[in-house]
């Protein structure tokens, strides 16, 4: 059997999870998706959330490397080509922590080539860019169930204080303009919130709600703030509002659709002429 050596490495980014279903179904899927799409790449993992990677190692032992140490490894066992894809949904604190992360090996130039794919949500089909949010859409409508004139989707995002939140709003007036206008989109830390959503659910005379997280994994946001049994719970404030809930537990990773689209925007990072010639990514 001949040993091929590999010189470029793609490092695959994600937030991580405490919940091995999800850690597999979601997130080792779409590497191993990765890796059969770019099958000349070294493929590696990285999670950016320290809390993640700590709980991990104390409870099951898994060391997982954090995106800088996955970077470090990479220079020390002397790659030369380093693609980093966030499987992050937007643009926001766990992106920037890449992106300067990304910038200060660019401007060392402690590789000959480094590059950063965009999250799930970037581009909004302006000045010859990708509709990412309509890319995103179109994935989703493969898993949406069939709607009757009463029935609605609502799906969680994280959401916070990063000005990237705003990418769930331009979400819902995406999904408005594609005609879908009985999905709705709730955040658990931000806005949009879930009280308005219920209320336009009301208006629209809705009786049935299928829940859907708009995470990449499904673990502890999906299991409790809006599957959970709590009074706080999406699903509980759902039922107490009058509407007979069905709760779909399953992350965006998981759907192939979604997984294709990681995978187109590694491979546009990868072909970018800046990527080759030491330029900041913006």
């Amino acid at each position: 059997m001949v040993h091929i050596v590999k010189n470029k490495a793609i490092l695959v980014v994600s937030f991580g999870t405490t919940y091995p279903d999800a850690l597999k179904s979601a997130v080792e899927s779409t590497e191993n998706k990765i890796r059969a799409a770019f099958p000349d790449y070294e493929v590696r993992r990285a999670f950016t959330s320290r809390m993640v990677i700590k709980k991990l190692a104390e409870r099951d032992g898994a060391i997982i490397d954090t995106e800088q140490q996955a970077l470090e490894r990479l220079r020390e066992e002397c790659y030369r080509e380093v693609y980093i894809q966030p499987l992050h949904v937007v643009a926001g604190e766990e992106y920037d922590k890449v992106k300067r992360l990304v910038v200060h090996y660019l401007h060392s130039k402690l590789f000959d080539r480094i590059a950063l794919g965009r999250p799930l949500l970037y581009y909004a089909g302006q000045e010859g860019k990708p509709d990412d949010y309509l890319l995103a859409i179109k994935a989703l409508m493969t898993q949406l169930p069939e709607l009757g004139k009463q029935e609605a989707v609502v799906f969680m995002g994280h959401g916070g204080l990063h000005p990237a939140n705003a990418a769930y709003a331009a979400l819902q007036l995406k999904l408005e303009e594609a005609g879908l206008r009985n999905v709705f989109v709730y955040t658990v830390e931000g806005f949009p919130a879930l009280g308005p959503v219920i209320e336009k659910l009301k208006q629209m005379a809705v009786t049935k709600v299928a829940l859907m997280p708009f995470m990449l994994v499904a673990g502890d946001h999906a299991n409790n703030d809006m599957a959970g049994d709590e009074d706080d719970s999406a699903k509980s404030q759902l039922v107490k509002a009058g509407f007979e809930v069905d709760v779909h537990v399953r992350g965006l990773g998981e759907i192939p659709a979604i997984q294709d689209i990681y995978i187109q925007h590694l491979r546009e990072a990868i072909e970018q002429p800046w990527a080759h010639k030491h330029k900041k990514h913006g």
